[in-house]
């Protein structure tokens, strides 16, 4: 996607983006919550997501979890990502992004929050850059600044990752390079 197929501001807003912060089911995931007969939770994730999630670390921009639910699963597929910051549990997800950009040193207008529903809409409104899934809930779209043009669980969160790659002039070398850092 170039920049022709951006709103007005979002490659501004983009541009200045130091974190990106995910929830977790329903943006990251497909929203589905499955449970074995043991009460064992998986979740399916997206590989791309991961690749956007990898590709934005490597350029030098951080990547947070910020679920509500606590979850094994979640805690595994960061660590595979290389995603430090998890944080699971959280009742506050603004708060939580507050805390963090506290502990980095930046301001609100330098993280990007993607949310798809009602738990995200503090966050959404609180951050310099608010993202949600096209299949997220009407409050979410309304709250979001961009809204991706894939679903959660296909896509979507490297939707948002490219486009913070592409706003920071970071897309290109990616290219160039053509394979995996």
């Amino acid at each position: 996607m170039d920049a022709a197929h951006y709103p007005t501001g979002i490659i501004e807003r983009a541009a200045r983006i130091r974190l990106l912060a995910f929830d977790v089911d329903g943006t990251l995931t497909d929203g589905g919550l499955i449970f074995d007969s043991e009460g064992r939770e998986s979740k399916r994730f997206h590989v791309q997501d991961g690749m956007g999630i990898v590709l934005l670390r490597h350029a030098g921009i951080e990547v947070a979890l910020v679920s509500a639910r606590p979850s094994d699963v979640t805690a595994l597929r960061a660590k595979a990502l290389g995603i430090e910051r998890v944080h699971v549990g959280e009742r506050s997800k603004l708060a939580c992004v507050q805390r963090m950009a506290a502990e980095i040193g930046i301001s609100l207008a330098q993280i990007a929050f993607m949310g798809d529903d009602l738990p995200d809409l503090a966050a959404l409104r609180g951050v310099g850059l608010a993202l949600a899934p096209a299949d997220a809930h009407p409050w979410a779209r309304q709250a979001a600044h961009w809204i991706a043009p894939r679903p959660a669980g296909y896509g979507a969160a490297r939707d948002a990752c490219d486009l913070l790659l592409h706003a920071q002039g970071k897309l290109e070398a990616i290219l160039e390079r053509g394979e995996h850092p």
